[in-house]
């Protein structure tokens, strides 16, 4: 601090405490330099703050309301609904292709197409996100939509026992479209609220929770019927048609693009990897998606395998969706008391205690509990990440969001075809719930490591 003169509202050192506390003497006339104590934490802090605030853009209030922004709410709920719920529900696909059109491949097999929609759910969800940032967010929305709808009709018209058109059109196709509208129909939730933005994102995540309620109970009545699967999936696609014609009709941006800025990324990406506690707490995420997938594609399989009535077994997704519903909202309240470890344990449990589900009262009982446990996994994963950085300083957060989001992606496209290779053609069912369940508790034990780190980077337990 030498050299910094007294004039113009520029200070000098005078004096230094001996327990190393400074004070600053202001100009001769001002005052005693006793009335005139400042201290430098708080001088800097507020200098740092004019410095960034010099050249920032003049944004307008946040409405925290009105038609325009419920109406975008309302189209990002469509949105989900028709993205992750179709993902939630792609146990029925998985139960029908093993029994029918696809029963010549090994579960692991088919189980690679749904880990290949949710793949690129999170996965395109990266380039998205930068496209958002510089304003084509009716382009992601669009394109997106176009290519989900066109995929959807091209998997009405796969022929059976033809596993490469199913894997391209649903796994590929869908995934892809799904990927381009998905994140930024989040985002844009931002553009208008932020006292009531939690609110705000609770509805629209409720959109998938809700397609994971609606798609199984209408795929599996009609593709029991004689009109079957073409047309099963190409009802699909007409409503999620009108939902996504709806969307796009709706959803409207408030902010300007983003600025490019050509500063120090590759410096803020090398500081993020220095970070220990965030690579642990990435490790245990991927640990829990690697397994907490696994019963949403395969229970009802598992139902229909150890005999339970099939008038119940289409409606045990149903029912797990369901209560995934009040999962992804309630632990949101509760976050301050790292309900994310207690729920990577119950739902690490509840796996294991699947062995027993072989009743409709098993089953529902499982569907229940798991539903709504692994729900508050799955909605804590993202906002977790704000415990790494200072209120202060955000200016990582996108890179570390990104970052979860790309590792998930590949935990998700592994885990459930690895848990069909454990399960092979005779459904041993033993080995991939013990791997499921394995991988969920060590991503507990992964959290359980850095939660003194967290607790003293941010003064609580949030996670």
């Amino acid at each position: 601090m030498e050299g910094l003169s007294s004039t113009k509202g520029e200070f000098s050192p005078s004096e230094t405490s001996s327990t190393g506390s400074c004070s600053i003497h202001t100009p001769p006339g001002l005052g005693s330099s006793k009335e005139h104590v400042v201290d430098i934490e708080t001088r800097a802090a507020e200098v740092a703050d004019a410095e960034s605030d010099r050249d920032a853009v003049q944004l307008p209030p946040f409405p925290e309301g009105g038609l325009r922004a419920w109406l975008t709410v309302l189209g990002g709920t469509m949105v989900t609904f028709c993205t992750f719920g179709v993902v939630q529900s792609f146990g029925v696909y998985q139960d029908y292709y093993s029994r029918t059109s696809l029963s010549e491949h090994s579960p692991s097999e088919i189980s690679l197409i749904g880990s290949m929609q949710v793949f690129f759910v999170f996965a395109i969800g990266l380039p998205a996100g930068r496209l958002f940032d510089a304003g084509y967010f009716h382009h992601c929305l669009l394109t997106g939509s176009t290519i989900y709808i066109f995929s959807i009709f091209m998997l009405s018209l796969a022929e059976p026992h033809h596993y490469y058109q199913n894997l391209l059109s649903q796994g590929v196709g869908m995934g892809i479209g799904m990927g381009m509208m998905f994140l930024p129909c989040l985002t844009i939730t931002s553009h208008y609220f932020r006292v009531k933005r939690s609110l705000a994102m609770g509805i629209v995540i409720a959109g998938s929770s809700l397609g994971g309620v609606v798609y199984p109970v209408l795929l599996n009545n009609i593709f029991q019927r004689s009109s079957g699967f073409q047309w099963g999936v190409r009802g699909v696609a007409f409503m999620d048609l009108g939902f996504l014609i709806i969307a796009n009709s709706i959803m409207r941006t408030r902010l300007p693009p983003k600025k490019a800025q050509a500063d120090g990324s590759g410096a803020t990406f090398k500081g993020v990897l220095s970070d220990v506690p965030f690579l642990v707490y990435i490790l245990g995420a991927f640990l829990v998606f690697w397994g907490i997938f696994v019963p949403f594609f395969y229970l009802q399989l598992y139902s229909a395998t150890h005999g339970v009535d099939p008038g119940f077994t289409k409606y045990a997704i149903t029912i797990m969706n369901a209560s995934s519903l009040f999962g992804r909202t309630v632990p949101n309240f509760l976050a301050d008391y790292y309900v994310m470890i207690p729920s990577a344990i119950i739902s690490a449990g509840l796996i294991f205690g699947m062995f027993g589900a072989s009743s409709i009262v098993g089953v529902t009982f499982f569907a229940i509990f798991y539903g709504f446990f692994s729900g508050g996994l799955v909605s804590l994963a993202a906002p977790a990440v704000a415990s790494f950085v200072t209120h202060r300083d955000l200016s990582d957060l996108g890179i570390r969001i990104g970052m979860l989001s790309f590792s998930l992606a590949f935990a998700l496209l592994t885990g459930n075809p690895i848990a069909g290779a454990l399960l092979t053609s005779r459904h041993i069912w033993h080995r991939p719930l013990i791997f499921a369940a394995v991988a969920v508790f060590m991503g507990a034990v992964s959290h359980i490591l850095i939660w003194k780190s967290i607790k003293k980077r941010r003064g609580s337990t949030k996670i």
